[in-house]
This record gives C-alpha cells, sequence and structure tokens, in this order.
C-alpha cells in the first residue's frame, strides 16, 4: 500500500527537541511535503493537543528507534502512551539503522506495531528510508586538507574503521607527523616536544551497582558470575570442640545447584564431609581454618564428579 493510503500520512519515529524549547516535545501538523526540513510556524502542536487534529494531517516524532526500554515508541507501541496510540493503517517509519545487538528487542516493538495491523516501513524493507550521520569519506578528505594536522588519530568506528581512516589521511599527505593508529587502552602523552606512546591503561566497561555510582570490584563481578553458573552449597557442621567429633549430621543448604529431587546427592555430600572430619587428627579438627578448607576441596572433588559443577562452597563450623 502506497505511504499516503495511511489514516495518517506517516509517523515519522522520532522525537525532536522543538527549536522553540529546550525541554519540550511537539508533533508536527499540516499537509505533507516533500523535502520540508522544518515546521512552519504555528505548525508546531503539543503532545496532549495530538488527538484534536486530523490523523491524516498529523506527523509525529518520536524517540525510540532502538527499542530502549522505556522510550516514547517502545510505550506507543504496546499502547502505553499518553498521548499517542498506533491505529489499523498507520504508517509507521522506523528512520534509523538496527545497531547490531539490538536486534531481537527493535524487532519486538515492530511486532507490536504488525499487531496493531500498522504498514511497518524499516531499513530492510522496501528500499533505503535511513541516511547515515556519518560524514562520508569525501568529507573527512575535506576536513583533513582544511586542517592539516600535524598528528591525527582516528578514533570512531571498530578496527578497520580506524584502519580505513588513517589509511585515507596517509593518502592525501596532509599530515605533517604521524598518524596513530590505537586500540581502546593505548595512550598517548602530547608534550612541547611532541607525541608519544606511554604504558597502556586500563579500559573498557565499567560495572556499578544498581542505586550506587561506586565501581564495581572484579573480584565481585567473578564471584556474582560464578554463582549464577554453579550456584553455592553450604555445609553446616557442629563440633564439639573438646572432643573434635561431630555432634549430629551435617546440613548441607544448596542454591543455584540442584532441583529439589537432588536428595541423593545431598547424602552423598553428607558422607564425604562426615568422612573427611573422621580422618583428620585432632590439631586438624582444633584448627578451623584447616578443617573447612579440607571439607571444601572435598567436597568440591566429590560435586564437581557428580554433576560436573563447581559451585562456591562455603563450610560453616558450628563450636559445640
Amino acid at each position: 500500500m502506497p505511504l499516503g493510503a495511511a489514516a495518517r500520512d506517516f509517523v515519522l519515529l522520532r522525537f525532536v527537541h522543538s527549536p522553540h524549547s529546550a525541554s519540550d516535545r511537539h508533533c508536527l501538523a499540516g499537509e505533507p511535503q516533500s523535502g520540508v526540513r522544518g515546521a512552519q510556524h504555528g505548525r508546531v502542536v503539543r503532545p496532549q493537543d495530538i488527538r484534536g487534529f486530523d490523523p491524516k494531517r498529523i506527523v509525529i516524532l518520536a524517540s525510540g528507534s532502538q527499542a530502549e526500554p522505556m522510550s516514547s515508541l517502545s510505550r506507543i507501541a504496546v499502547d502505553n502512551h499518553r498521548f499517542v496510540s498506533v491505529d489499523e493503517n498507520d504508517s509507521v517509519i522506523l528512520s534509523a539503522r538496527i545497531i547490531p545487538g539490538n536486534e531481537k528487542s527493535i524487532f519486538r516493538m515492530l511486532d507490536h506495531m504488525f499487531r496493531r495491523r500498522a504498514l511497518v516501513y524499516y531499513d530492510n524493507s522496501a528500499g533505503t528510508i535511513h541516511v547515515s550521520g556519518h560524514g562520508s569519506q569525501e568529507e573527512q578528505k575535506l576536513l583533513l586538507q582544511l586542517v592539516k594536522p600535524k598528528y591525527f588519530i582516528p578514533v570512531h568506528g571498530e578496527y578497520r574503521h580506524l584502519f580505513r581512516h588513517a589509511a585515507l589521511a596517509h593518502q592525501l599527505g596532509c599530515v605533517s607527523q604521524e598518524i596513530l593508529l590505537l586500540e581502546d587502552g593505548r595512550a598517548i602523552e602530547f608534550t612541547e616536544d611532541g607525541a608519544r606512546r606511554v604504558d597502556p591503561v586500563t579500559a573498557g566497561r565499567v560495572c556499578v551497582d544498581s542505586g550506587s555510582l561506586e565501581e564495581i570490584e572484579d573480584v565481585v563481578i567473578r564471584d556474582r558470575k560464578h554463582l549464577s553458573e554453579d550456584g553455592i552449597v553450604v555445609p553446616i557442621i557442629a563440633i564439639d570442640k573438646h572432643t573434635g567429633k561431630m555432634e549430629s549430621h551435617p546440613e548441607i543448604v544448596t542454591r543455584g545447584l540442584m532441583s529439589d529431587n537432588g536428595q541423593e546427592l545431598v547424602a552423598g555430600a553428607r558422607l564425604v564431609i562426615m568422612k573427611t572430619v573422621e580422618e583428620s587428627n585432632a590439631e586438624e579438627k582444633s584448627d578451623w581454618g584447616v578443617i573447612k578448607e579440607k571439607i571444601r576441596v572435598d567436597l568440591k572433588r566429590y560435586i564437581s564428579k557428580q554433576t560436573s559443577k563447581r559451585p562456591l562452597i562455603l563450610p560453616v563450623i558450628l563450636e559445640v
């Protein structure tokens, strides 16, 4: 169906800041015109006034082209927006490329649009509908020739993009000193004498706890990953401090290791703990650190053999 046959001439799915106000978001009203780049005065309406206009004469610009959670577009797709909804035969244009990694969430959002019988146009449907915001090769050449830098460091894109950008600068011959091709973490120091490579620095993603801006140490992330993959086992052993003998059978608490029907594994683990304690000498039994480590090692070996997992094992000794 041609675009003009839709109930609304089109819904361009990207909210933009109004040139009249840095904080308000607006919609454009009027007859659609090819090549129009801005709205004439008086044709920008507030979102809350949309329903008072003929839907055939409304263009809506909405944010959320990558299906970001709680973005305007994501909420519109599931009828959770205060002012905008998608009706049958509305034309929806996703004027953005799909960034790798966002495919599932974007296509899920578009599926919601299709369920509402909208006419959805996106990057891999009929024809090109999005122009890249990145500079073309000719524009890069022009900038290099205008600036004529002493040093040139391409910084945007994957390594292949950096390499080709550096090759372009080399081809033009407009860099007077050096073209520096760097990867994340590689550092350059600029002084009065020029630029030089220095020791690399730690670079990459920084994880923070929810509700806090404090950085999480690598060891904490490693422990959390370990727990999420293999679970945790807490054996609780009551030992008489005078005789070194166990007062009762060990209690074993597990999380994320097995289902409720893993009683056979728990029973075997109890036997392993009892054997470890009984075969330990008096000095080992009197040193809680030593006996805990022996229990942890033997239990780890047993569980790994039975389940091929390596849970976090935290023995607890109760002195009675």
